[in-house]
């Protein structure tokens, strides 16, 4: 699998660069953002002005954090217009829009894209009036932070995209490559210590340096600055890989962080925390979800540090806004986080083309345990599914039916017939 995987990428790396160069300018918006110093410094190293054009016109698909990477100096921030940070209320799933503009350029950029079965996501897009997308990044491939991609990709003219590397056998993941690959998108996979700047927003990629299949430890975790207000996510990286982010040269500190893994208590290490040092933190979880996100431990440890928490479970779509300088916090619901409260922010509604979502869950409920949903020790409930067995069922998430589960290694037509007749597996509880 991962070989056929890095051919047909390598496929996709080929035939985006021989794009580049017939157009001999990249349209790609985070080539355009190369600052002037770096172009001079790249000029000299070269023999000639003009061997420099040509090479970075041949390569600029296989080089991007050479051809993009930031310069030391900050743009002012009295002339940044507003970003709109949108933490979407995608059910127990994971998807954030940045938007914002600079001059005459527009700039969107998506960093995750929910879940499989659901459409919030493609919906809010869509209510946004979105006609391209500058960059999207997923943060590793499991089905509720890929889970739209390639919908997505197909509808909205995309500049780029980014994966951690790590892989998975689900169909969700293979369609969304496939999406990808037959889109105009460039391809990156980005390593820590890479920095970019698309517009006036700058992007620090602090995880992971390597990949070695762990797929929710390797998220691709980012820090976005824009002026003076920093925006950090690590998707589902736990307590140790935060850990390492500390120990890196960038400086982590933030104002808004997104918890990790939904709030889950594998991540928000209180010295992570402690080093972020934000004064909001905001978490993604579906309303009443079968894993107990977000995780009381991870609540208390926020709110004891002094940090304002908003969820999408009781807030619903978040959106932050800032100059770069001062921010604002909106929510689509009025409510407050248990144990103890955070106050109210400013909520909105559809007048301002923010829809409130739908809270229907696809949780396991007592009638049936959905198999794409219930945790690893609610699965081994149904006949032939022991430890080994659920752990793998988790991971080839998610299945379109019961049958789907004949993927798993020992489990053949007749214990599929077994596991139908007992009648508790379901896909859609």
């Amino acid at each position: 699998m991962k070989l056929i995987f890095s051919i047909i990428l390598s496929v996709l790396l080929v035939a985006c660069g021989q794009g580049v160069e017939q157009e001999a300018v990249s349209e790609n918006p985070l080539d355009e953002a190369k600052p002037q110093s770096e172009e001079t410094e790249n000029s000299e190293e070269k023999e000639t002005a003009e061997e420099a054009s040509n090479t970075e016109a041949t390569s600029a698909t296989a080089e991007i954090p050479a051809a993009s990477q930031t310069s030391e100096e900050t743009s002012s921030n009295a002339n940044l217009n507003e970003l709109k940070v949108h933490y979407i209320d995608a059910g127990q799933a994971n998807a954030t829009l940045f938007q914002y503009s600079d001059q005459q350029d527009s700039y969107t950029i998506l960093y995750d894209t929910g879940d499989w079965n659901r459409n919030e996501v493609v919906n809010y897009l869509a209510n946004q009036n979105i006609s391209t997308i500058d960059l999207i990044i997923v943060s590793h491939p499991d089905a509720d932070h890929i889970g739209q991609l390639a919908e997505i990709v197909r509808t909205y003219d995309t500049g780029e995209v980014w994966l951690s590397g790590n892989e998975s056998s689900s169909e969700t993941f293979q369609n969304a490559i496939e999406a990808v690959i037959a889109s105009d998108a460039d391809y990156h996979e980005p390593r820590t210590g890479e920095s970019f700047d698309i517009g006036p927003l700058k992007l620090d990629v602090l995880y992971p340096t390597s990949i070695s299949g762990k797929t929710n430890e390797e998220s691709i975790s980012i820090l976005f600055t824009y002026g003076n207000t920093k925006f950090l996510f690590t998707g589902d990286a736990g307590k140790s890989e935060e850990l390492e982010m500390i120990g890196t040269r960038i400086d982590i500190e933030a104002d808004i962080l997104q918890l990790g893994h939904h709030g889950s208590n594998t991540s928000t290490d209180k010295a992570f925390l402690q080093a972020v040092s934000p004064s909001i933190a905001i978490y993604s979880a579906g309303l009443d979800n079968s894993y107990g996100h977000p995780s009381q431990e991870v609540v208390s440890t926020v709110l004891n540090e002094g940090i304002e928490l908003y969820g999408t479970d009781v807030n619903g779509t978040i959106i932050v806004t800032t100059d770069g300088e001062d921010y604002s916090i909106a929510t689509n619901k009025d409510g407050t986080i248990s144990p103890s409260s955070t106050g109210s922010a400013n909520t909105f509604n559809e007048d301002n083309n923010l829809n409130e979502e739908n809270e229907e869950t696809t949780t396991g409920v007592a009638s049936c345990i959905n198999i794409n949903r219930a945790s690893i020790d609610e699965v081994q409930a149904i006949i032939h599914i022991g430890p080994e067995r659920a752990q793998d069922l988790f991971d080839m998430r998610p299945y379109d039916s019961v049958d789907g589960l004949s993927r798993i290694k020992g489990i053949g037509p007749a214990r599929i017939t077994d596991i139908k007749n007992e009648g508790i597996a379901c896909v859609g509880g």
